[in-house]
């Protein structure tokens, strides 16, 4: 097999696994209404199945990249595919609200995978390419919508229904279904893919593939991937809801609606990617940050209107404020293309200052983002019961990617003054196009 033909098996084999365990990962956004349902759940107890699965898909990303580097992402991948496939046909048994949780917890394993697939094509792709090999790869978080597409219908045209006699009909049989293109897929990465893998941190001593997490550039770079990535799970997971109990539409129709949100943030990071080789990942990131605090400024406003009363004792409306689902869909689209675009330009910085640790620094900075989409559906919940306003989801969006930019530009004028003040009018660091040795990167503290 060629060297090129080995690149592209790698990128588009790996990319197909990643977007199928994202849509299991994720699954629970459409099947979550139908379970609440048939279980009487509340909608706090809901949100704690959405992020019992968000948590374990991001618990492991860096023990993942790590011995994805060591032994390489075919072993991984493959392993992947066939462990989640485990827990996702067990959702179809389920028969109580805490054993939804427990396999809500297992099945969410292959939102792992990404941090596997990160470490295996930075590995495979040369590096004037990596962006967009990236970008292109991270783009299978449309796996999650591929649930609303196929879920609502096949859950109204089969339920009631038995299949070979032990397959129920309905909700349960996504999972089941799953669990089969899972098998499949794992067969068809480890028979697809290069035989003689890459795998570059092989012999590399532990200690020194973890001794780039001490840059404190690392945790800034997972801090902007929860901005990006955390809260797109999260929201993903969350809109079916918010559409249904907000705007009064149908499961389908808010599945559909949700879809216009997963596939800009999903298919525009192959875009993003490439706005980072060309313009640069941090000057993209200020663009993501700046779209990203007007759109969820606009959607935290809830519905209503100021009175004032008068000293005549009369009354007064003023600034009456309301959306309706049309207008609110289209922002969050608007939201949905920032996050995508931003998603590819965090993780374009990693290859340039961590080429050796890919894996590691890929899998902490995954790692954490992932934790948001755990954090943020129980915070929607609970800011929601606290406040009384729906919008509030919005709120804890904006503040959390107000920090983040904050921090950025407070990194990015320190370095400005630290460097020299001729570098006023730049965003990015020129020492970013020197290649670090290995190990961590020395120098350039932004």
């Amino acid at each position: 097999m060629s060297e090129t033909t080995g690149q592209d098996r790698v990128l588009w084999l790996s990319t197909v696994g990643f977007t199928l365990m994202f849509a299991v990962w994720l699954m629970f956004g459409i099947l979550g209404k139908p379970i609440q349902e048939e279980f009487g759940l509340t909608e706090v107890q809901l949100s704690w199945i959405v992020a019992a699965a968000a948590l374990n898909g991001s618990l492991w990303r860096l023990p993942t990249g790590m011995i994805t580097d060591r032994i390489g992402g075919r072993k991984v991948m493959t392993f992947l595919l066939a462990a989640t496939a485990v827990p996702a046909y067990l959702v179809s048994r389920a028969d109580s609200y805490a054993m939804l949780v427990v396999l809500a917890f297992f099945v969410g394993f292959g939102g792992n995978s990404f941090s596997a697939g990160i470490a295996w094509n930075s590995a495979w792709q040369p590096r004037e390419r990596q962006g967009f090999a990236l970008g292109l790869f991270g783009a299978g978080n449309v796996g999650a919508s591929v649930t609303k597409f196929i879920g609502p219908p096949l859950i109204a045209g089969t339920a009631g229904a038995t299949y070979f006699g032990f397959v129920d009909g309905g909700w349960r049989l996504v999972p089941v279904v799953y669990a089969v293109l899972l098998l499949v897929m794992a067969a068809l990465v480890w028979f697809g893919t290069p035989e003689q893998d890459r795998a570059p941190g092989t012999g590399q001593p532990l200690r020194q593939q973890v001794r780039p997490l001490r840059s404190m550039r690392v945790w800034r770079f997972s801090l902007y991937y929860v901005a990006v990535f955390g809260a797109y799970v999260a929201l993903a997971a969350w809109l079916p809801t918010y559409y249904m109990d907000n705007f009064d539409v149908s499961l389908q129709s808010a599945a559909l609606l949700t879809a216009t949100y997963i596939f800009p943030a999903s298919l525009l990071r192959p875009f993003g990617g490439h706005l980072s080789d060309r313009f640069g990942a941090r000057r993209v990131i200020y663009w993501t940050f700046g779209a990203m605090l007007v759109v969820t400024g606009i959607l935290m406003m809830p519905n209503g209107h100021i009175v004032i009363s008068h000293p005549d004792g009369t009354q007064s409306e003023h600034l009456a404020y309301s959306i309706g689902v049309v207008p609110f869909a289209v922002l969050v689209f608007l939201l949905g293309c920032a996050m995508g675009v931003g998603k590819a330009a965090v993780f374009k910085h990693i290859p340039e200052y961590f080429p050796d640790n890919v894996g590691a620094v890929g899998g902490l900075v995954g790692m954490l983002g992932g934790l948001g989409g755990f954090f943020l559906p129980p915070l929607f919940a609970y800011t929601k019961a606290w406040s009384g306003f729906p919008s509030s989801t919005f709120f804890v969006l904006f503040v959390l990617t107000l920090v983040c930019a904050v921090w950025m530009h407070w990194t990015v004028v320190r370095m400005l003054h630290a460097e020299s003040p001729e570098l006023a009018g730049r965003l990015e660091n020129p020492s970013d196009d020197r290649r670090p040795a290995p190990g961590l990167a020395p120098a350039p503290t932004a």
